[in-house]
């Protein structure tokens, strides 16, 4: 490893905050604007303080017009509202965790990413699984709840898990265990404190 490379840099991993949700039937507006807010003040922090961003973009499915999550929807794209940044990287995903198959733990080895901060959507979803594996694989993770986004969602009993619920049930599950929960300025703060890039 170089001695130009300090392990305790870190990277953002914004993950699947694209326009294809917007086509899905649970989709709702409601906690959109906080979202973007939130994630747009993390985006434009870390950029100010030289922590690489790294997009994530999903794609499954056919490749048809019909299936939002494939190219020819035209839907994988920023979603609307999102602040627009230049990305160290993007990959694209095909499975609920980053780093399955994208080469994205390559990249962030090389680079001498020892902490990794994540924001996104689906909180419990592609948020939530990237945090666990990354932990199981050694990088230190913060979770900025604030700047993720889910939605309602029906149990198996036929109950309602309204999206702040299942904001707090990641939470629960991932605090203290796979990663450190932060808002938007303690995220910042932490990888400031930890050297930033």
């Amino acid at each position: 490893m170089s001695a130009a490379v300090r392990p305790a840099s870190t990277a953002l991993l914004l993950i699947d905050v694209q326009q294809s949700f917007r086509a899905r039937p649970y989709w709702g507006d409601a906690d959109v604007p906080a979202f973007l807010a939130a994630t747009n003040r993390l985006l434009a922090g870390a950029q100010a303080a030289g922590i690489p961003v790294v997009q994530v973009f999903h794609t499954d499915g056919p490749e048809a017009a019909d299936n939002a999550f494939s190219h020819a929807s035209g839907l994988i794209r920023p979603l609307d509202g999102l602040a627009p940044f230049d990305a160290a990287l993007r990959v694209e995903k095909h499975r609920h965790s980053a780093l399955v198959g994208t080469g994205l733990s390559v990249w962030l080895h090389q680079q001498g990413i020892g902490r990794l901060i994540v924001a996104g959507i689906r909180t419990e979803q592609c948020c939530e699984t990237t945090t666990r594996h990354a932990s199981d694989e050694g990088w230190a993770v913060d979770f900025v709840t604030e700047a993720t986004l889910t939605f309602d969602m029906a149990t198996p009993s036929g109950q309602t898990l309204s999206a702040a619920q299942i904001r707090e049930r990641t939470e629960t599950v991932l605090a203290g265990r796979f990663a450190t929960l932060c808002t938007v300025d303690e995220a910042l703060q932490r990888a400031r404190d930890a050297g930033g890039r």
